[in-house]
């Protein structure tokens, strides 16, 4: 078996174009594969660990789905009647003593803040209530959070992330300063403890003004309301889930019979969405890598019936000094495995770093699917015997005499 391993290696590297080429083709099939693998397992750790914008035993009621699997979202949801901040408060008049919390909250992303001739771009404006960072799973690093009495009296008040305040108060504390959030001003009652990074953007850069505030502002047309709701414990959720699809719907104005036009998830529903969509995923990289992969099996097999005639006389040669034809068959059979495998590791690896260039984006911890990476190496063995069988067969079945005749 070592000698016929180090002929059949040596053929390889007689040969190197080409099989660089046929294994590259291999390279692209597991490539494929492995690095969706890799990516998708990469950002369900990063969902399962890292979805923190919802609290625990928390649901939220929105216009829109959290994950849209149906095609273009503007199409399907947009008619939607807005959640509007009446029907929130109705709603929250309905739920009244039947839960631990709930937040109302509506987002404007981009807004510039400035103090004292610095300014910030890009940064997370959220009118909200007192019960964001409950919902939203924030806690509090020094100061005062907003107060019901922030909101009844739209106060120009704002709490800040910790990003805000590094920037905007390097050397010194914010807490009953005056910044501007859009040329408007807003005095700072608190800061936020830091949080990181979700899904690769950062939480840090976030202004929670009250909700009234904000809609007298920065307006309230052609804006709607997510609601999270917060039950009193795991044990109770679904009972609270049920009373509050009952006061959503009563709030909306819904009669029997009709369909909820409203969204509902949660952390379970987001997680199910996205296994959803990872399937689908999944289904299409098998897919693009079935094809690939049988093109480079009839690849391996091409090369394997030429370098069967550029060796004739070889073959011929071996027969005449004793080989059988299962020696003759071994050792063409292991150059295909050989060209097969060698190209299988190399997509694996390549896999590996392509798919966890997604960690170090949504910065999370990098994984290692050794699941499908045996995998992927068993599949190179079946595709190097299946497609070098014929070529190793046709070998072994040459006549030495004529063999040896052979120019």
């Amino acid at each position: 078996m070592s000698e016929t391993a180090r002929i059949a290696l040596t053929a390889i590297r007689t040969n190197k174009l080409r099989s660089g080429l046929t294994m590259l083709g291999v390279a692209i099939g597991v490539f494929s594969v492995i690095g969706v693998m890799t990516a998708l397992s990469v950002i369900a750790t990063s969902i399962e660990h890292g979805l923190a914008f919802l609290g625990s035993n928390l649901f939220q009621f929105a216009k829109y789905p959290s994950i849209n699997t149906g095609g273009d979202p503007s199409i399907k949801f947009a008619n939607r009647r807005n959640i509007t901040y009446a029907e929130a408060l109705e709603y929250k008049r309905l739920m009244e003593g039947q839960t631990n919390a709930i937040c109302f909250k509506v987002f404007d992303n981009g807004k510039p803040a400035s103090y004292d001739r610095v300014k910030l771009q890009g940064l997370t404006l959220a009118g909200t209530n007192e019960n964001f960072l409950i919902a939203n799973s924030y806690t509090l690093g020094y100061g005062r959070n907003l107060s019901p009495e922030d909101v009844e009296l739209a106060r120009n008040v704002v709490v800040v992330g910790t990003r805000i305040e590094k920037k905007l108060f390097p050397n010194q504390t914010p807490v009953g300063k005056t910044i501007k959030i859009n040329e408007k001003p807003y005095m700072i009652i608190g800061v936020l403890a830091e949080k990181g990074s979700t899904f690769g953007q950062t939480q840090d850069d976030i202004l929670l003004i009250p909700i009234t505030r904000f809609f007298a502002d920065f307006g309230w047309m052609n804006r709607t309301v997510n609601i999270a709701t917060q039950a009193t414990s795991q044990a109770t959720y679904n009972a609270t889930l049920d009373k509050a699809i009952g006061a959503m719907r009563a709030a909306r104005g819904l009669k029997l019979g009709q369909e909820n036009d409203f969204a509902i998830y949660s952390n379970d529903t987001m997680v199910a969405a996205f296994a959803q969509v990872a399937d689908t995923i999944r289904i299409g990289a098998f897919v693009v890598s079935a094809i690939a992969l049988l093109a480079a099996g009839i690849g391996i097999m091409n090369i394997m019936l030429v370098s069967v005639t550029e060796r004739t006389r070889e073959i011929g040669l071996r027969k005449a000094v004793g080989a059988k034809r299962n020696d003759i068959v071994r050792q063409f059979l292991l150059e295909a495995i050989v060209l097969s495998e060698v190209g299988g590791i190399a997509g694996i690896l390549a896999g590996v770093i392509g798919g966890n260039g997604v960690a170090l984006w949504l910065d999370v911890s990098m994984v290692f699917p050794w699941g499908w990476a045996i995998t992927g190496l068993i599949v190179c063995s079946m595709i190097g015997t299946g497609f070098g069988w014929y070529p190793a067969w046709k070998a072994a079945q040459l006549d030495p005499i004529e063999a040896l005749r052979y120019e």
